[in-house]
Order: C-alpha cells, then structure tokens, then sequence
C-alpha cells in the first residue's frame, strides 16, 4: 500500500493528476501494478491525509483547495516553518552552512538568468534542506502533507509574474539569519516569506477573478 500511495501523491504533487480528477481503482491498479485491494488502502490513506476525498457512488478525485483553505494552510506553515527555520539555526554545522549559502547563491543566479522552473525547484530544495537540519521531524511530516494539498496554489505562485524578484530577498533573509546562528531572526525571517506567499496568492485570485 505504501508505494501505490506514494505514487499516487508524487503524481498530485507532480500535476500529473490535477484537481477534481476522477481516480478510477483499477486504472490505477494497472498504472502502478498493485491489487485493488492496494489500491483502495492508498486511497483511504490519502483521504486521511487530505489529498484525494470520496465521493458517493463515484469513488475518488483529486481534491481541489480553495484559496480560502490554501491561506489557511500557508497560515500553519508560517508557524510550522517558523519553528524549523529556528531550529535549523540552532543546529546547524559548518557544512550546512556551506550547503544553504550555494543554494543562496543557485537562486541568484536562476533569478539573474530568469530560470522560474529552476528557481522553483531550488526554493524546494532550500525548504527541504531547512527541515532536514532543524532535526524536527514532526514538523517536516506536517509540512509534507501541507505542501501536497496546496500544491496547485504552490503552482501558481511560482508561475506569478515577479514572484521570484519578491521571493529571492526573503529566501535570502532566512538564509542569511540561520547562518548567523540566530533563531529569532530565522523564525521571524520564514513567517515573513510565508506572509508575502499569502498577499500574493490573494493577489492572484482577484486578478483571475477581474479578467473573467
């Protein structure tokens, strides 16, 4: 059950199936070799985690998140990453240290070349690298299954116009106050970063909402 289940939330997270899609069990079964009996485990864990929900008489879809609940869910991970970024400067080595300033460095240069996919992929790698060096493992499983449901408004974010101008100052902030060892300046820096994200995912919504 634990890798249909990965698959199938590597296939969210990867756009590969989007919001409202309809998850039939035994396309699934065939996609990912697995018994229905697999399948249908998967799919209740994902319900769980709120992924995917079921739907009466017609099993399960994809589920879609509001911009109402996606604010709610950048809201956790303000305070959730907050506390890792805080952690992460009170643990961290030299060698981390190392690691955040060429990722830093990686994000100038993607922003400078107007690379957003690779920015994007290194704003990834820089939370991931966060998480891992806080050593607060429960709160990396929280902002897992956070950044899974929210991962189309994440989308959109990364897509938006400018975006990565705003982010790389912010991202750079937070790595700038974990390498200075300061854990009050880290969380203040990463609930910063994760403020700005709440403006713009509004911002985003009311200009799709005046163009219709």
């Amino acid at each position: 059950m634990g890798d249909v289940a990965a698959g199938i939330r590597e296939a969210i997270l990867s756009g590969e199936f989007v919001p409202n899609q309809r998850l039939i069990e035994a396309d699934l079964s065939e996609q990912f070799g697995a018994g229905r009996a697999a399948v249908r485990a998967a799919l209740l864990a994902l319900a769980n985690e709120g992924l995917i929900e079921r739907v009466q008489n017609r099993g399960a879809r994809v589920r879609a998140v509001s911009l109402a609940e996606a604010v709610e869910i950048t809201e956790v991970r303000m305070v959730v990453e907050g506390l890792c970024a805080a952690k992460a400067a009170e643990r961290a080595t030299d060698a981390d240290i190392t690691a955040l300033r060429a990722i830093g460095a990686d994000m100038r240069a993607a922003v400078a070349a107007g690379d957003v996919l690779g920015y994007s992929r290194l704003n990834e790698r820089l939370h991931g690298r966060i998480r891992e060096i806080s050593g607060q493992r429960t709160a990396a499983g929280v902002l897992e299954r956070l950044r899974a449901q929210n991962v189309r408004h994440q989308f959109r974010l990364a897509m938006h116009p400018g975006r990565p101008q705003e982010s790389l100052p912010q991202h750079l902030d937070i790595i700038e106050a974990i390498v200075a060892r300061d854990a009050h300046a880290a969380e203040q820096a990463a609930r910063a970063h994760l403020r700005s994200v709440i403006d713009t995912l509004t911002q985003i919504d009311r200009h799709r909402t005046e163009t219709r």
